[in-house]
């Protein structure tokens, strides 16, 4: 896909008075941009993980907690919350208002504008490049918090409601890497099922002829 001059970025509804559940799966299949200084790169969100705020033992926001760090987990619904964790940069969609801060972590990028940038940004082969929250940031070549606070329609980062695709199945499973008790595990990741740039996906499961899209 070349790079897009005219697009639609998702309207601030879509990140409002609905769950922060619904809108992860909602996520998957929309294209996400970024504007980059080397040129346009981005592709189709193909993993998701919804952190329900204050009372989810998972979530940076749980029991209260609000710092410098996660700060911009209390903004406004449709902005950017970027952290750093374990050595690498992550993405999170902020979902509610700023009374509950709730949010989506993006965790796997189906690549489609740039690919050639973004395999200069990160040298790893195949479905590496992006199949992972760290790896797609990598991909992407953001190693900061400096958009923290932004709200898509403001910012490099966009994600849209244009050139959509739809998954053929969504499935859902424990988050990874986040132990909780058993009530928090069960439902809040969501992927493209077939998916090669889903992380931990094996190359049985990959479905090689539509990568999990639906194509009519």
């Amino acid at each position: 896909m070349a790079p897009l001059q005219n697009y639609h970025v998702l309207a601030d509804e879509f990140f409002t008075n609905r769950p922060t559940a619904d809108i992860a799966q909602d996520l998957l299949g929309k294209l996400l941009i970024y504007n980059s200084p080397a040129g346009q790169v981005g592709g189709y969100i193909v993993e998701t993980e919804a952190y329900l705020g204050t009372e989810d033992p998972g979530a940076h926001a749980y029991q209260g907690k609000h710092g410098r760090a996660n700060d911009p987990l209390y903004g406004e619904a449709g902005s950017i919350y970027i952290y750093a964790i374990r050595g690498f940069y992550a993405f999170d969609v902020v979902t509610q208002a700023s009374a509950e801060p709730q949010g989506v972590l993006i965790r796997g990028l189906e690549p489609a504008i740039g690919e050639n940038i973004m395999r200069k940004n990160r040298t790893r082969p195949g479905f590496e490049l992006s199949n992972g929250p760290g790896k797609l940031m990598q991909a992407l070549n953001i190693h900061d918090t400096k958009m923290n606070y932004q709200h898509f329609a403001d910012s490099s980062i966009k994600i849209i409601q244009d050139y959509a695709k739809i998954p053929r199945q969504v499935a859902q499973s424990q988050r990874i890497g986040v132990r909780t008790a058993a009530e928090w595990t069960d439902h809040y990741r969501y992927f493209v099922s077939g998916n090669p740039y889903v992380s931990k996906t094996r190359k049985r499961d990959i479905d090689f002829a539509t990568y999990g899209w639906k194509t009519n």
